[in-house]
């Protein structure tokens, strides 16, 4: 298993200064998807210089696309830009742990590590379930980092589910 640290929990739980700081821009695209109605999942992928390369937020209700997650469309649009499909060096920032469907893309798209918000212990496939791409099964090994900024991803995800119930249930805020 490839792991940034021992205990990325325990060790740092706020991450460094680069990670929070391309955290908060992975948050801008979550807030940006959550004012189009989208599930406020933002994603930011950043190459071995400290530039970004390309940042997303989910797009599913306005695709209709159920892979439209943040994190795909944000490494599709590095690989547009770059110009390769092997990210190489680079990071991938998202707001919310990774999905199975996701961490294969971070995967076969070589991204070096994934730093990560919020832990999902539904559908998180990176620390929370599955570990993918963390040991011996795939083809590359993803390091990763949990927990950075956690409290204001999950409170984005709150707030949002908690205005779709209440708007849902005729009490909109």
């Amino acid at each position: 298993m490839k792991r940034v640290s021992s205990s990325a929990r325990e060790s740092n739980p706020r991450g460094t200064f680069t990670d929070r700081s391309f955290m908060r821009l992975a948050l801008r695209e979550a807030e940006s998807a959550a004012d189009r109605g989208e599930v406020p999942v933002g994603a930011v992928v950043v190459d071995s210089g400290g530039g970004v390369v390309a940042s997303a937020g989910n797009e599913r209700e306005l695709l209709g696309d159920p892979t439209a997650h943040a994190e795909l469309l944000a490494i599709r649009r590095a690989a547009e830009k770059t110009g390769d499909w092997r990210l190489e060096g680079c990071v991938l920032y998202v707001t919310l742990e990774p999905c199975i469907m996701c961490m294969g893309v971070v995967v076969n798209s070589r991204v070096d590590t994934v730093v990560f918000g919020a832990y999902d212990p539904q559908g998180g496939a990176l620390e929370s379930n599955y570990g993918i791409g963390t040991g011996g099964v795939a083809n590359h090994t993803v390091g990763y980092r949990g927990g950075v900024l956690e409290e204001q991803c999950s409170e984005t995800l709150r707030r949002f589910f908690h205005n779709l119930r209440e708007s849902r249930s005729g009490r909109a805020l």
